[in-house]
């Protein structure tokens, strides 16, 4: 058996829960049911909302279990490496323990994650491109024997700490045949599958990575923790590139199945989130409902609970998941038009589109294309449609006003 998995009980995971008996610092997030995604999938879905937490994530409850018995020790000064989620847990429990927290940060930590962090009174550090080099040099600033190191996830007590989420998810809905969970680096479903397997050991428990940052299955065929060079995911909470020992003998003992999920199908549970459950999630905290709407997982006829883990989406990778959403569903276009460059064309097709209800975003005026002949020129729409039927009645009305049309976007 790989790893100590000893090293974290369910009786340790009682414990933290009752060190987390603050709601100003970790309160009982609620559970809804989502009649429109149990019919997508044949089975009856309710969502743990752990992303509306005060953070926007769990990452808090391991954070202070760790923390508030490190203080109560005698440690006063804290130091970890985050993406984001982590960094805002440990924030909040060192200020709330009266402790003082340095967070080291990627450079390319969301913005929102990082004004947050600093909010919750930590100092920031933003240091790397990536997780793994923020790691090495908050450990590097832990050398001195009167700061702490506050792992992610390879730590008993922040395990443990995570592991009252299972209670709480076993507590809301005992009968669950099926619980998804999110894949960082493990520590969120080793405390939980920890405490499904006293509660409930007929749970079964399925972790979810995304194909960009996935380890655990080549970590379990090699008996030991795999770490990527890169990783490569829009979830950046579930960015670590790779587990612990503790962590991966703990989802080897108590996890039942692991699958992944493209970026393509976390953008599309995102947004199948934000218009039909009126959630906004991240990445990693959509990465459970992708799994469900992916083809590896089968949970027909049974009553499911995917984690909604965290909620801080950065509003530039909504934007970008909206984008690519309006452009599947061809609510955005980008017409090429072909032209004789004379005065009045522009104006001419501007009329047609607002004839159409079309919202023009932009416009290119391209001469100097190669197929081209003298003369001639392309005029480059982006405009805003309702949807299918109404693309195709703008690309219509403009072939017949007698100008060759393509559809660029689809090209």
């Amino acid at each position: 058996m790989t790893g100590d998995n000893t090293r974290v009980r369910y009786e340790d995971i009682e414990r933290a829960n009752e060190r987390l008996d603050d709601p100003t610092v970790v309160k009982r997030t609620p559970v809804e049911q989502s009649t429109s995604l149990g019919a997508v999938v044949d089975a009856t879905v309710h969502l743990k909302m752990e992303h509306l937490q005060w953070t926007g994530s769990f990452k808090t409850r391991g954070a202070f279990n760790k923390i508030s018995r490190a203080v109560e020790e005698g440690t006063k000064e804290f130091v970890a490496a985050s993406a984001g989620n982590h960094a805002q847990g440990v924030a909040l429990a060192a200020t709330k323990c009266g402790a003082d927290s340095t967070i080291v940060m990627p450079r390319n930590a969301p913005q929102a994650k990082i004004d947050a962090t600093r909010e919750y009174g930590a100092t920031v550090e933003l240091v790397g491109q990536d997780f793994q080099e923020a790691m090495t040099h908050a450990k590097s600033l832990a050398g001195d024997g009167d700061v702490e190191f506050v792992h992610a996830y390879d730590d008993p007590d922040i395990v443990a700490g995570q592991g009252t989420l299972g209670m709480e998810m076993y507590d809301d809905l005992p009968d669950v045949d099926t619980v998804v969970v999110p894949i960082g680096g493990g520590g969120l479903i080793s405390g939980i599958a920890v405490a499904f397997d006293h509660l409930a050991p007929d749970t079964r428990i399925v972790g979810v990575q995304a194909t960009g940052a996935e380890t655990v299955h080549e970590s379990l065929d090699k008996g030991m923790p795999v770490t990527l060079g890169e990783v490569n995911t829009i979830a950046d909470g579930i960015a670590t590139g790779g587990i612990s020992d503790l962590t991966l003998g703990l989802i080897e003992e108590h996890v039942d199945e692991i699958v992944t999920v493209t970026d393509e199908e976390i953008a599309k549970a995102i947004l199948l989130l934000l218009e039909r459950a009126k959630q906004v999630v991240e990445g990693a905290g959509a990465a459970s409902v992708a799994a469900l709407l992916g083809d590896q997982l089968d949970v027909e006829g049974e009553t499911v609970m995917p984690l909604l883990c965290g909620g801080n989406l950065d509003m530039t990778m909504l934007r970008t998941v909206l984008v690519h959403a309006m452009t599947e569903r061809r609510q955005l276009l980008d017409l090429r038009v072909k032209i004789d460059d004379q005065i009045g064309v522009m104006e001419e097709l501007s009329g047609i589109l607002a004839n159409q209800g079309a919202n023009i975003h932009n416009v290119r005026h391209d001469r100097s294309v190669q197929d081209l002949a003298v003369g001639e020129a392309y005029l480059v729409f982006e405009v805003e449609t309702s949807g299918t039927e109404h693309a195709s009645a703008i690309v219509e009305a403009i072939e017949s006003a007698g100008y060759p049309v393509t559809d660029v976007t689809r090209s």
